[in-house]
Order: structure tokens, then sequence, then C-alpha cells
């Protein structure tokens, strides 16, 4: 806090301490101002936002494309694909895609969408029901609040397993012999 003081002095003692002049708030009367230096004000605001930035997850919008035809197991592995885009936080547009007479059935599509609803009723909320855009009947469902995706398990190594191979050429405890099977 210097003061009120006019622009020439405050220009005097910005040179001698080689900082800048920053008007804070110019409606006031008089104009508040203050002594900084600019360059190195600016370099930490940019240095705070990119730190924030790194700390920010974007949520991206993936897309599952199917036929009205679809199989069981293959409307299974989309299924399961869908929800590792929602453990990895994204959202998934789940559309079906028609083409040529199957545009008169859109009710085969809507069954469909509501097939995968209702497998993955708990684990996801559906942000927008099933609606027809075109040639393309499309939903898009997001990660419910609640719902952790389950921790993947690490694979045994093949090496290592825990009961022997054969086991009609085992040893016991306290005998000396080993049996092998007659032939």
């Amino acid at each position: 806090m210097m003061g009120v003081m006019p622009p020439g002095r405050a220009l005097d003692i910005a040179r001698e301490r080689n900082l800048d002049i920053v008007e804070v708030s110019p409606n006031a009367t008089p104009p508040v101002c203050k002594l900084m230096d600019y360059g190195r004000f600016k370099y930490e605001q940019a240095k705070k936002e990119n730190e924030a930035r790194k700390h920010q997850k974007t949520i991206t919008l993936k897309e599952i494309r199917m036929r009205p035809r679809t199989d069981e197991h293959d409307v299974a592995v989309k299924t399961r694909k869908i929800q590792e885009f929602l453990a990895e936080g994204d959202k998934v547009r789940v559309s079906v895609q028609f083409k040529g007479a199957e545009m008169r059935h859109p009710d085969l599509g809507r069954k469909l969408l509501d097939q995968i609803a209702d497998v993955l009723k708990g684990t996801v909320t559906i942000e927008r029901s099933p609606v027809m855009e075109g040639r393309m009947m499309s939903m898009i469902v997001s990660r419910a609040p609640g719902w952790e995706p389950p921790k993947k398990q690490a694979p045994q190594p093949a090496g290592k397993s825990q009961t022997p191979q054969n086991p009609a050429n085992t040893v016991s405890e306290g005998s000396d012999t080993t049996e092998t099977p007659q032939k």
C-alpha cells in the first residue's frame, strides 16, 4: 500500500524496482494499480492452467454400430465392449443401422436396443432413449452413478500349476517307492 500518487511518480518507482504497473481496478476513483512483474505473473498463470488441464478427464463419445439382425453372440460381444468403454469413463452411442427393406421394421431395432439396455441394467443410465435419425436408430448411455467396473485379475503363468499333471506317478509321504501304473 503506497497510497494515492500521481502517475509519473508511480512510473518512477516501477522503473527503480524493475517492475510493471498493472491496473487492477480501472473503474475505482482514483484507479487502483499494482506493481508486479507482469511477465512472471502471466507465466505462473499459464503454468496453473496447464496443471489444471492435466488432472482433467475428457469424456468422449464412443459409438457401437449394429444391424437389426445382429446375432445374439455378437450382441453379447458388443455389450462387453460397451462396458469397457464405460469403465474408461466414456459415454457410448449405441446405434442400429437400417438398410433397404429393414427400414420398414424399426421395431426390430428398438427391440435390440431395449435388449441391450436390459443386459446393462444397473451399470448404465440411459441419457437419450432410442430415437430414429434417418437410417439409424440410436441411444446414448453413460456410466451409472456408483457403478464400479470389475477388477481384472492377472492370469496365472502356464508353467506353474497347483495340481500335479499325472497323479499316478506321485510319491506319497513316508514311502520310499514310487507307484507306477500297471500295463
